[in-house]
């Protein structure tokens, strides 16, 4: 199954950034979302950030993901 998980944007270089995914840090391509900077939430799907969402929708997500046995898992591969 593929989803997209919310990140928050640590830093951005460009079209490229380093998005926080709950403690673990990956980059992502931003290209998508040209408006996002340092401290936005994006949806992220197989290393593009899709979209931008609020902070507390991201933060709702993030839980909903956390309770889920191995939720987050699939992020760190």
């Amino acid at each position: 199954m593929c989803l997209g998980v919310p990140g928050r944007i640590v830093a951005r270089d460009g079209e490229m950034g380093t998005v926080d995914f709950d403690g673990l840090r990956r980059e992502a391509c931003l290209s998508y979302t040209p408006e996002a900077g340092p401290g936005d939430y994006v949806i992220v799907h197989v290393g593009f950030a899709i979209s931008v969402l609020d902070e507390d929708e991201a933060l709702r997500t993030l839980a909903v993901l956390r309770a889920i046995p191995g939720g987050l898992d699939e992020i760190s591969r």
